[in-house]
């Protein structure tokens, strides 16, 4: 079994910053894959940005340049850094992790969320 611990949500103004972070522990071979989405109320769950082992990434369109997804891959933590952040960007992030199993394979694991609220 994986766990998945965020911090670093809260509240901020408009154009300020916030970086989340999530560290992962537990038994697995390996990570390939560390990432965070987002869900407003009443709408979908989003990728908003994911990283891979080669340090590849993927970003939502809307996040692109303002937000910056890194990984400590000795301590199996990753990081969200949120700058510009505008209104919209209010959601939960939920930390995802994509572990390597030597039975099962590979398992995508999720954090609790924590919760992003930027005021106008």
């Amino acid at each position: 079994q994986v766990q998945l611990v965020e911090s670093g949500g809260g509240l901020v103004q408009a154009g300020g910053s916030l970086r989340l972070s999530c560290a992962a522990s537990g038994s697995f071979l390996s990570i390939t894959a560390m990432g965070w989405y987002r869900q407003a109320p009443g709408n979908q769950r989003k990728l908003v940005a994911k990283i891979f082992n080669r340090n590849s990434t993927n970003y939502l369109a809307s996040v692109k340049g303002r937000f910056t997804i890194s990984r400590d891959n000795a301590k199996n933590t990753v990081y969200l850094q949120m700058n510009s952040l505008m209104p919209e960007d209010t959601a939960v992030y939920y930390c995802i992790a994509d572990v390597t199993h030597s039975v099962i394979g590979v398992k995508k694991y999720w954090g609790q969320g924590t919760q992003v609220t930027v005021s106008s």
